[in-house]
C-alpha cells in the first residue's frame, strides 16, 4: 500500500451535500478531543458551549469572485468555458480554458452573460500548461468589474456538476467575506452567522480575521506515491498587525487560538514560519504581521506554533487538506472520525457539516 492510500476513503454519493441548510448554524458539528480520543456530536450553533472567554477565533475574510466564465471562440463559434485564477498589474489574466479543438493565440474568445448576450472579448496570449492560459481583455476594464457582470459562481463539480443556482451567490460566501480574490469558498466559515458571532463575543471569544485567497489547486488530488513529492500550490495570504497582536495576546493570557478552516491555519502557520519569530515559549511563535505567497505544505510530522483548536469541514480524499488535519489530530483518530461521520450520515464537503478538533 502506498503512503498516499492512507489518505483515501470511500464515501456514499448521497452524503455529498448539494445544498446548504436553511440556517447555517444548524449544521452538525462533530467534537473530536485529541487528548482523550473521545468523539461527540453537536451542532455549529453550540460553539459557545465549547469555546471560552479568552479564546481567539480566526476566520478567513476572502471573498469568492464569480470566476466561472462562459463564451465561444469568436472565429468558429465553438463553445468555450474558463475559470479566472488571477490578474496582474497589467490586467493580464491567468485562466483555465477548455474548448473543443486546439486553442491557438492570438484568437479571441467572446464572453456571454447569464442571458446569453455577447459581452467583452478576451485575447489568448500564451499557453502555460495544464490548461492554464494568459489572456488579456479587449479593453482596460478591471477584471473584477468584468467578473461581476458576466461571471458565474465557481461551484465545485461535486455539487450539481458545477451548475450554479442564483442562491449560490449568497450561499457560497461567508458572512465576513470582504476581500475579493478566491475561486473557492473557505467552507468552514460558511457555517457562521452574525447572530452566532455575536453569541461568541458575548461569552468572551475574540473574533479576528486573516485573508487567504483560496485557489483551485487546493482541491487537486494527490497522485504521487510519496506525500512529500506532491507539488504544493501557492496562495496569497495576509496576517494583519491587529490579528497578530490578538493571537499573541491570546497565547500570553492562556487562551486558545481557534482556526476556522484549513485556510486560516495556513495563514497563521505561514506567518509563524516566514517571520521566524519563535518565542521562548516552545509551543508558540510570537507572530508578526505578514503577507505574500505561501506554498506551506502541512503534513506529519509538523509542530503547530500558532493554532490550538481547528474547526473544519469534511474533506475530499487524497487532498492536502485531509493531510493537514491528520497532521493536526493524528491519522488514526481522523480515520475513526471519518468512519463515524459516514455511519452517522454527516453531510460532506463544501455545503456539508463540520468538526471541531480540540
Amino acid at each position: 500500500m502506498s503512503e498516499n492510500a492512507t489518505f483515501d476513503y470511500s464515501l456514499p454519493p448521497d452524503l455529498i451535500a448539494q445544498q446548504p441548510l436553511l440556517r447555517r448554524a444548524d449544521a452538525r458539528l462533530m467534537i473530536v478531543d485529541r487528548q482523550s480520543g473521545q468523539i461527540e456530536h453537536a451542532h455549529v450553533r453550540d460553539l459557545p458551549e465549547y469555546l471560552r472567554a479568552g479564546d481567539c477565533l480566526i476566520t478567513n475574510n476572502t471573498q469568492v469572485v464569480p470566476a466561472r466564465l462562459v463564451g465561444y471562440r469568436t472565429a468558429t463559434k465553438g463553445h468555450w468555458e474558463g475559470l479566472f485564477l488571477s490578474a496582474d498589474d497589467q490586467n493580464n489574466w491567468r485562466m483555465l480554458c477548455k474548448a473543443r479543438g486546439k486553442l491557438m493565440p492570438p484568437e479571441t474568445i467572446t464572453l456571454v452573460d447569464a442571458q446569453g448576450n455577447d459581452d467583452i472579448r478576451l485575447w489568448l496570449v500564451e499557453r502555460q500548461g495544464e490548461g492554464v492560459w494568459i489572456v488579456h481583455p479587449a479593453n482596460d476594464e478591471p477584471s473584477l468589474s468584468v467578473l461581476n457582470r458576466v461571471g458565474r459562481v465557481p461551484i465545485p463539480p461535486y455539487i450539481r456538476d458545477g451548475q450554479m443556482l442564483d442562491s449560490d451567490r449568497a450561499n457560497y460566501q461567508t458572512v465576513f467575506a470582504k476581500t475579493p480574490g478566491a475561486v473557492a469558498a473557505p467552507t468552514a466559515g460558511l457555517h457562521f452567522t452574525t447572530d452566532l458571532l455575536a453569541k461568541l463575543q458575548a461569552v468572551g471569544v475574540n473574533h479576528q480575521q486573516v485573508t487567504l485567497h483560496v485557489g483551485l489547486d487546493t482541491f487537486r488530488p494527490i497522485t504521487v506515491e510519496r506525500i512529500e513529492d506532491h507539488p504544493m500550490h501557492s496562495e496569497w495570504g495576509e496576517l494583519s498587525q491587529t490579528t497578530a497582536d490578538a493571537v499573541n495576546a491570546c497565547h500570553q493570557n492562556g487562551g486558545r487560538v481557534v482556526a476556522v478552516g484549513s485556510t486560516s491555519v495556513r495563514v497563521l502557520e505561514s506567518a509563524a514560519k516566514f517571520t521566524q519569530m519563535a518565542s521562548t515559549d516552545p509551543t508558540h511563535s510570537n507572530l508578526q504581521p505578514w503577507s505574500g505567497m505561501t506554498d506551506l505544505f502541512i503534513r506529519t510530522p509538523y509542530h503547530f506554533r500558532a493554532v490550538d483548536l481547528l474547526m473544519t469541514n469534511f474533506h475530499l480524499p487524497r487532498t492536502t487538506l485531509l493531510v493537514m488535519i491528520c497532521a493536526f489530530a493524528g491519522r488514526e483518530l481522523m480515520e475513526r472520525a471519518y468512519r463515524i461521520a459516514i455511519e452517522e450520515k454527516y453531510r460532506f464537503y463544501s455545503y456539508g457539516d463540520a468538526m471541531l478538533i480540540l
